[in-house]
């Protein structure tokens, strides 16, 4: 089997793909209340050449694809997408990204075209706020779409929160209480400088320590391998069924262990989450360049993949592009 290391002896086998930077939410933390033009339609990879890009890459060793947006379930027949991605040779790991709304309609659908698991972006329980926080949306959509998704077999489901402070930071323990009788994964995320263009503030962060001491109030955590390792460090409460795990992308970086590339809905790869460097596939894959041209660019940039990012090093922390832009 093919492996791709970069310069620092990586395995790169993961690529997060953007298929849409559109959304039917429009969350604070992600979007602008305005002034967030959607990429013009034919700016968007087709669904032909995204499954290219996914041909080529695992020819080179990549196994693990996750579909992310924007909302990736708001793009139209997203299920012929998932079928033929998971129907490439060497693909062996298919998931998504979702904000929950349209879970309920296609959970059945997902696991039927090759889809494994599905991670849902809640940041709140209760009613009022999830709808301020998204600005319009129902939480009890997105509940059932979470429940309609476990008893599919979309296992395991994740559900992610963003604590911040002065938003939803209360909830925290109501989050780690969720893995008390349920066999949910509940991942605290860092809140990280994307989104509204000055939202994201030091006042507003809550590190990885601090959300960590909150969720032992409840007791003890004891530490759970799950599956491969990746950037969530899990732990279960005594006698919970499911597990809580936190991601801490600023305070405690995991970037010795990154094994992934992202591609954006608008065919640039992007070495590293927070680096302004990017690759534009689009100009090859439109130009009648071969499948050697892709190649090539998807080597490039694996070799220019830096260290670590150095977002944690600097004083002023607001990245200017849209988590939506980029692809969560």
């Amino acid at each position: 089997m093919p492996e791709l290391r970069d310069k620092f002896n990586r395995t790169i086998d993961y690529m997060r793909i953007s298929i849409t930077d559109r959304c039917n939410l429009r969350c604070v933390y992600c979007m602008p209340s305005e002034g967030l033009r959607p990429i013009e339609h034919k700016e968007i990879l087709s669904y032909e050449e995204i499954i290219r890009i996914v041909r080529i890459a695992a020819g080179l060793g990549v196994r693990k694809i996750r579909l992310t947006g924007g909302e990736p379930l708001a793009r139209k027949d997203i299920t012929s997408l998932t079928s033929s991605i998971k129907n490439i040779p060497g693909i062996e790991d298919l998931s998504i990204t979702t904000n929950g709304v349209l879970l309920e309609k296609y959970a059945e659908k997902l696991i039927e075209s090759g889809v494994d698991r599905v991670n849902v972006s809640l940041d709140s329980l209760r009613p009022e706020r999830f709808k301020e926080i998204t600005r319009g949306g129902d939480i009890n959509v997105v509940l059932r779409g979470i429940e309609t998704a476990r008893k599919s077999g979309l296992l395991p489901v994740k559900i992610n929160m963003i604590p911040i402070k002065g938003l939803n930071g209360d909830e925290i323990i109501d989050f780690a209480k969720i893995t008390l009788n349920s066999d949910y994964h509940v991942r605290f995320i860092e809140f990280m400088p994307f989104g509204s263009r000055g939202f994201w503030s030091a006042d507003k962060y809550i590190p990885r320590d601090e959300i960590k001491s909150i969720v032992e109030t409840l007791g003890a955590l004891t530490p759970v391998r799950v599956r491969k390792n990746g950037p969530s460090k899990y732990f279960r409460l005594e006698g919970a069924q499911g597990v809580i795990g936190f991601i801490s992308a600023i305070t405690h970086h995991f970037c010795e262990e990154c094994n992934r590339l992202r591609l954006t809905s608008n065919g640039k790869l992007k070495p590293c989450l927070f680096s302004e460097t990017e690759i534009d596939l689009k100009p090859a894959l439109r130009g009648g360049a071969p499948d050697d041209e892709i190649e090539r660019l998807l080597r490039l940039a694996i070799e220019i993949k830096p260290e670590r990012h150095h977002i944690s090093d600097k004083s002023d922390l607001n990245v200017f592009q849209a988590m939506s832009q980029i692809g969560g």
